[in-house]
Parts: C-alpha cells; structure tokens; sequence
C-alpha cells in the first residue's frame, strides 16, 4: 500500500512522475478518392493511409503537494515522428476534406444569408475548395490559411484562434490541463482519483449534470486491489468521463491482469441509452457530438471504421471495414496495484459535412459524418521495470507460497513426533 501511494518516497513515484513505458501514437488517415464526385453528391469514398508513428513521452511539471491529501499537476507530452515504424512520410499528399472551410460552412448555416453570400466571395477569390491536397504534416501540426483571417473579419469569435490551423497543433509540446488528484495518503482506496481539472470539479460542456461529471482517474493509474466491474477515467482529449468494462482475466508477460474494454453504451445515442442523453443533440448510435468543446465546429468521435456504431454510419460512405480485433480499445490493468501492464486507447475524429445554401463551394454534398482520421495511443510495461513487476508481484508471492507449504509440511511430522513423545513420557 505504501508504494503505490504518490509519495516521492514509494517505489511508483518515479513511474508516476515519468512514465518509463514506451508510448506510441499511430495516426491513419482516410483520404477521399473521388472528392468531384463527392461535390455532385456522390458517396464519399475512402481509403486508409499510414499509419503515422510517432514516439510519445509523457512528464509531469509543476506538482504541488497540498494539505487536503491532494496533488496537482501538469502533464506534458512530446511526440516524435517513427520513419521505421511508419507507412508512409509526414511529406506525403492526402486529399481530405478542407476541415476549415467545411466546418465554418455547417457554423454558418443559420446566420444571414448576405453574411453567407460574403464567405462564399471570400472563398472564391481565395481559390478554397471543398476538398483540399496536403501533407500529414500539414494537416496534423499546421498549416498557414488566409481562410482563418476572412473568417475571423467576417463573423468575429466564429473561430477564436489565429495563426495556424492544425488537427494536432495543440498536443504536441502541450499539457492537459491543470489536474489535481488524491495521494491516497489517508485514503488509499482514493489514491489517483481526480479531484479537480482545471479548478473544476464538473465541465459545462453537456446538458445533464450526470454527463458533466469528472470520474475516475486521470487514466495513468487506478486503486488498487481492483474488482472485475469497471474502471473510470476523464479524458480532456474527449472532454468528458469515460467508463470501461471488465471483459476477462488474463496474464501480460506472466503478470495477471483484468482486461477493460468500451460498452457498446460508450458513444450511443440518448434515444439507444438514455444516460447519454446529456451529449446531445446526437445523431446515430456510436457517434458523439463533441462540437461544444471544440470551438462548435461540427465534430464527432467515435471508435475507429465506426466500430461498434450504427450501420448507417459504415453503409454511408465506401471503405470502412469495422473489427474488433483491429478497432476495439482496451485496457490489461494488474489488478492488485491499478497499474496498467498493456492498453491501447483508439479514437476516431469525424466531420459533419453537407450542402449549404448560399456557399457555393459545398455543391451538391449530401449530408454525411466523414471520417478523417483514427489514432491509437498504445504501451506496454517491459524491460527493467517489467523485471521488476514480476519478480516483486509474481515470483515472490509464488515463492512465499510456495515456502508456506514446504514449512507446513515439514511441521506435519514434527508435531507427530512431539506427540508420540508426549504419549510415551506419560
């Protein structure tokens, strides 16, 4: 109990503070074959690309210790880009849909049709197209885009940011937010469970209480001596608390471990689960409208290929093949400590496009939830710290064991021999 506490003198502190666990981040993208078509209201279709690899260290700065069994802090992370481990260079051209122009386009649907009629002139002499040609690196860390000041000129705080437009522009070199969790030095049972984000104790993104709720764990480390239920954690990244189920028991490296996976409840709608009614206004089961936390740009996450999602989705565009095996997120967490020994947390990034009236440069598009890219951050615990992990939790205990019996069976004849001993002294 005592080293898995955070406190810089228990043996998981270090582990805590810098994660040794080798991180990756694998990016696909799925580029749009016949974006001509698409503009004449074809189906959209796609073919996956990458994946990307990038290197991803994690450190916490900033930890501060305070009174109430609590610490806070800020986690940084850095991503290097993988050539060896990657199909593909960050150099190479993708035609996706032009997430800026398409986006600000759905934002605009309800405002004056004069102030639409202006962005569809702007667009026009600025060349933007529906479709656009650029590299992984561009779309992923930035790209400079006239766009953004046109926008910004003509519905001020329709987007409020500047320079720069990227998918990834704010993670790398980035923190998470301002976390403050329990140290688990009174209560051990509430060790790494978040107090705070931010300062908040709830988000305002959603429309239920229940869905603005910060659960669980920061999703590093959970309590220990863990029961095959379910385990929490809040993710800035989805902005909002996730819940993962307990699937079956298994072994990592000869480690034992509980396996955690998504519901199926994860990302359906209000009307298939009514908790979920909070995320709403939804859209199919499998989907999440996460427009209020970014910027309300109509965007949408989901798991990967629309795994586990309503059929529409898959059967609205051409190229998505749903499995399990490939697609489905989960968690190997060594249950007696809450450390995780093997996960792999893969989300999807989607826009809502369609046609609308008075910006020419959307055509005849049909209204669909187009997949841009999915991402899996994955890690395994191994090397020393593995080592480690089996001697101090399996091979120890094994041996204790194992020198229990031994001494229990020794003792056998000798509280035999005692007695005859006895029985003969009389």
């Amino acid at each position: 109990l005592q080293n898995v506490r955070i406190d810089p003198s228990s043996i998981s502190f270090k582990m805590w503070k810098d994660i040794p666990v080798p991180f990756y981040m694998s990016v696909h993208f799925f580029e749009v074959l016949n974006p001509k078509e698409v503009l004449q209201g074809a189906k959209p279709m796609l073919t996956q690309r990458g994946p990307y690899v990038y290197r991803e260290f994690r450190y916490k700065t900033n930890i501060t210790f305070h009174d109430n069994d609590t610490v806070s802090f800020l986690e940084y992370r850095k991503l290097f880009f993988q050539p060896d481990m990657s199909n593909g260079s960050e150099d190479e051209y993708i035609v996706v849909p032009n997430i800026l122009m398409m986006g600000a386009a759905v934002m605009m649907e309800n405002l004056p049709t004069f102030v639409k009629l202006l962005l569809s002139g702007a667009l026009a002499g600025l060349k933007q197209e529906a479709f656009m040609n650029r590299t992984v690196g561009e779309i992923m860390w930035g790209y400079e885009d006239p766009l953004i000041d046109t926008i910004n000129t003509l519905v001020p705080g329709l987007i409020p940011f500047k320079g720069k437009f990227g998918l990834f522009v704010e993670l790398n070199n980035s923190h998470s937010g301002l976390f403050t969790v329990n140290t688990g030095m009174k209560n051990i049972s509430r060790v790494h469970m978040v107090d705070s984000w931010n300062g908040l104790k709830k988000v305002n993104y959603w429309r239920s209480s229940q869905c603005n709720m910060i659960n669980g764990t920061t999703g590093e480390m959970w309590p220990p001596f863990m029961s095959p239920t379910s385990l929490e954690f809040y993710s800035p990244d989805a902005c909002r608390s996730m819940t993962l189920v307990y699937e079956q028991s298994g072994k990592f490296e000869g480690v034992p471990t509980y396996r955690f996976v998504a519901p199926k409840t994860l990302f359906a709608n209000g009307t298939d689960y009514p908790p979920n009614e909070g995320f709403c206004p939804c859209m199919q089961s499998g989907i999440q409208n996460v427009s209020t936390c970014r910027l309300n740009a109509p965007m949408f996450i989901s798991h990967p290929h629309f795994y586990n999602a309503d059929p529409a989705l898959v059967n609205a565009v051409e190229g998505l093949h749903p499995s399990k095996e490939k697609h489905a997120l989960f968690l190997d967490v060594h249950p007696m400590t809450g450390i995780p020994m093997n996960c792999s947390i893969k989300l999807q990034l989607n826009l809502y496009i369609k046609r609308v009236s008075g910006i020419m440069q959307t055509g005849k598009i049909k209204p669909v939830v187009l997949p841009l890219l999915w991402f899996a951050e994955s890690g395994s615990i191994e090397g020393s710290v593995l080592t480690q992990f089996y001697t101090n939790l399996v091979l120890i205990p094994t041996l204790m064991d194992y020198l229990q019996y031994i001494f229990l069976g020794l003792s056998v004849p000798l509280i035999i021999s005692a007695a005859v001993l006895m029985a003969t002294s009389r």
